[in-house]
This record gives C-alpha cells, sequence and structure tokens, in this order.
C-alpha cells in the first residue's frame, strides 16, 4: 500500500526550477525601459574627455604633429629635399633669399634661411621631431623617476620617509635652468676635449638626462601624498593578511591606483620640456649643428626679424602650437580623470 501522505512531487519538463537549472537575472533598465549598462571609471573618463570640444581639438593638433614629426624622411623623400642642403644660388649678395616672404616658392613652401639657405619647412619637419623626442623621453624619465621615489616615500614610515622628503627638499633649493645651464657644459668638458666637438645625439642625452633626473620632484610629492591616503585603505589591510610582500602592494595594489594623477603630470610636463630645451637654445647649450632643432631656429632667427620676420615666424609659432596644445589637452585630460577638480 503506497504512502500518500508525501504526494510525489510534479515536474514539468522545460521548467528551470524543477531541472536545477539556474535562471540569469535581467539586467537594469532606466525608465524608459533601456539597457543601464555599467563603465568603468577609465571609459566614464573617455566619454567626459570626448564631450570637450578643447580637448579633442588639441588632442587632434597633437597627433597631427606626431605624424609630421614620424614622418619626417617621407617628407623629404616626397620633397627631394635634405635638411642639410643649402640653395646659395637662391640668396642675394647680403645672404637673404631671393623673392617674396623669405624665398616661398613652390620648391620651398615656407621659404629659405637667410645666411645658410636651407629649407626651413625640412627644418621645421626634423626640429619638431627633436624637440618632441627630447620632451617625451624627459618625461618619462622625470615620471619613473618621481613615481618610484615618491612610491616609496609615501608607503615608508619613521626615518626613510624623513630622508626621502629631506632629499626632494634639497633637490627642488636647485634652481633647475641655471642648473642645467651649469651641468651640461661642465659634463660635455668632461668627456670631450676643447678640440673636439661632441656629437649632436651625446648633447641630446645629457639635455634628456638633465631634464629627467631634475624634474621628478614634483611627480614624487604627488605621488607621495596618493600613496599616503592609499596605503591604510580595506584593499590594502587585505592583501597584508593575504600574506603580500611589499613589493606586491606597492606595484600591483596601489600603483594601479594612481595611475591618473602620473598621466596627467607627463601630459603636463612635455610642454614645460619644450619651452625649456628651446630656451637652452638661446645661451648655445642646446641641441647643436647639423641637427634641426625648433629652439635654435628662433635663436638664429633673431638677427633677421626686422629684415625676414618669417624665419622667426615658423619656428615661433610651431612651439607656441605645441605648448598651448599639451596645456590644454592635460587640463582636459585632468578634469575627465577626475571630474571634481572643476568645481
Amino acid at each position: 500500500m503506497s504512502d500518500m501522505s508525501h504526494p510525489p512531487a510534479l515536474s514539468v519538463a522545460g521548467d528551470p526550477v524543477s531541472e536545477g537549472v539556474m535562471t540569469s537575472v535581467d539586467p537594469p533598465t532606466d525608465g524608459k525601459g533601456r539597457q543601464v549598462v555599467g563603465r568603468s571609471p577609465g571609459q566614464l573618463a573617455w566619454m567626459r574627455l570626448r564631450r570637450d570640444r578643447t580637448a579633442m581639438i588639441s588632442a587632434g593638433t597633437l597627433i597631427a604633429a606626431m605624424l609630421l614629426a614620424l614622418a619626417a624622411p617621407l617628407v623629404e623623400a616626397l620633397t627631394g629635399i635634405d635638411p642639410t642642403d643649402k640653395f646659395a644660388d637662391r640668396l642675394n649678395s647680403f645672404g637673404m633669399p631671393i623673392g617674396y616672404a623669405g624665398g616661398i616658392t613652390g620648391e620651398h613652401w615656407l621659404g629659405l634661411e637667410p645666411g645658410t639657405g636651407r629649407d626651413i619647412l625640412m627644418q621645421l619637419v626634423y626640429g619638431l621631431r627633436t624637440s618632441l623626442f627630447i620632451a617625451f623621453a624627459s618625461a618619462v624619465l622625470a615620471s619613473a623617476v618621481g613615481v618610484g621615489v615618491g612610491i616609496v616615500a609615501g608607503y615608508a614610515r619613521g626615518w626613510l620617509d624623513g630622508l626621502i622628503n629631506w632629499f626632494i627638499d634639497v633637490t627642488l633649493a636647485f634652481p633647475f635652468l641655471i642648473f642645467a645651464l651649469a651641468v651640461i657644459p661642465i659634463l660635455e668638458d668632461r668627456f670631450y676635449s676643447a678640440r673636439e666637438a661632441p656629437p649632436p645625439s651625446f648633447r641630446i642625452a645629457l639635455i634628456v638626462a638633465t631634464f629627467g633626473l631634475f624634474s621628478w620632484t614634483y611627480t614624487a610629492r604627488l605621488v607621495r601624498g596618493q600613496v599616503i591616503s592609499l596605503r591604510e585603505r580595506e584593499f590594502v589591510d587585505a592583501a597584508r593578511a593575504a600574506g603580500a610582500g611589499t613589493g606586491h602592494i606597492l606595484l600591483r595594489q596601489l600603483l594601479p591606483n594612481i595611475w591618473a594623477p602620473i598621466l596627467v603630470t607627463v601630459s603636463l610636463n612635455v610642454p614645460q620640456f619644450i619651452a625649456i630645451e628651446a630656451a637652452l637654445a638661446f645661451v648655445n647649450i642646446g641641441v647643436t649643428e647639423p641637427t634641426p632643432d625648433l629652439g635654435r631656429m628662433i635663436y638664429n632667427s633673431i638677427g633677421y626679424v626686422a629684415t625676414d620676420p618669417y624665419y622667426t615666424l615658423f619656428p615661433g609659432l610651431t612651439i607656441f602650437l605645441l605648448v598651448l596644445a599639451f596645456n590644454l589637452f592635460g587640463d582636459a585630460l585632468r578634469d575627465s580623470l577626475d571630474p571634481r577638480s572643476n568645481r
């Protein structure tokens, strides 16, 4: 006789509950029935940056300048003009370009340099390459040193933090531009005698090293402050409780959470280095001949401002647009990564 006190459970074919299949939860929707999609902080920052018209125009200008600098050999092949070629037959007896607006022709779109007869367009394209390389290399080096020092100082306590802060204060006490004026000639004389001229690559490497090794203090202080605010957070305590070492906490826990201010610092350091590198040319310790350089073009054009203002206009306008575009893009990047900063 069957037991009727517990009737058998009924199962319906295709019923996910009765068959033990878990159902997925429908994604949330807004009031109009549209699906709400979650976005990461990086995606939200990109959306804010893309809506900023000034940022997009600045980014377009910078991308165009970088592509032109990278395509310098292609421009040389298309024009058939080397940046060191001299067209002395296009200069008059006073060394001034023959023709309109500094010798502008269908062959020389921006004219010729007074005295040397070199093509200004090719000097400008290759000079853009030199200036951008020095600025980016210096910014990366300064940021790497600043991040390394800052993250250790922020995580450390006691005497180590105090020692690093003292070293940062001592470095800040040196006027950077005056120090660059002193250290570059001294190091150059240390490796090369007065009878032998150093190669242009050595001067470029010396400028990058000077910029990078003595411009890291602002990044270090910024990173130190960010790490101090994060080192007592729950995710760091959880990593310590799980047995994570100091290297793991610094590189895998803290560093990914401070990339936004580091990125903004790099974007603001680049225009600063472009302007400083151009300023060094005025005291003759910038990039040496025959390497094209925007700062040296302006320096060489000083004596021709009255007779050939276009020689000064083109490199000066290029540096102005580069610095302005980088500064505007850096400000927009900071606002997009931290919307509260513009309140």
